[in-house]
């Protein structure tokens, strides 16, 4: 069980993004598993996901029975220290990719003493509705799933 504090996601509102950097106690591997396969990351993040094969462009969907369903999409992939999603935004006027009212999350991971380091950078918030909203909402919203993930990863969930 990791010992170490993580800090709170920040937001930068010049830069329209939400950020958090994590340590888990887990080898880069398996946390790579956690951030990339649909299996597990329906038991940190979202309560179902589909998302197959992992491959830039492959398209899936992240679903909370209190949220609804959002559509998601591959950017970039460089295993395993980066990957980025795409995502349809609770505040876009339709949760689509291709509305243009989407954000990006690019988890990237580094190997470190205590295990691994993740940062997770969402930006684009600025194609929103209502920025200042959304960046509010998803800064919550990444400090209570990325706690998950290391809940999941160091095994107290």
């Amino acid at each position: 069980m990791s010992t170490k504090i993580n800090e709170l996601s920040v937001v930068d509102a010049d830069k329209f993004t939400v950020s958090r950097t994590i340590t888990i106690a887990a080898p880069i591997e398996k946390v790579w598993a956690a951030v990339t396969e649909a299996q597990h990351i329906a038991r940190w993040f979202p309560e179902h996901a589909t998302l197959s094969p992992l491959a830039v462009g492959t398209t899936g969907v992240f679903g909370w029975s209190d949220h609804g369903d959002f559509p998601v999409r591959i950017e970039e992939l460089d295993p395993p220290h980066m990957i980025a999603y795409r995502w349809g935004n609770s505040n876009a006027a339709a949760s689509t990719l291709e509305s243009g009212e989407t954000t990006v999350f690019r988890f990237t991971l580094e190997t470190v003493d205590a295990g691994t380091q993740l940062t997770v950078v969402e930006s684009g918030f600025d194609a929103l509705r209502d920025p200042a909203a959304s960046m509010d909402g998803n800064r919550g919203g990444w400090d209570f799933e990325l706690d998950e993930l290391v809940a999941y990863l160091e095994g107290s969930e």
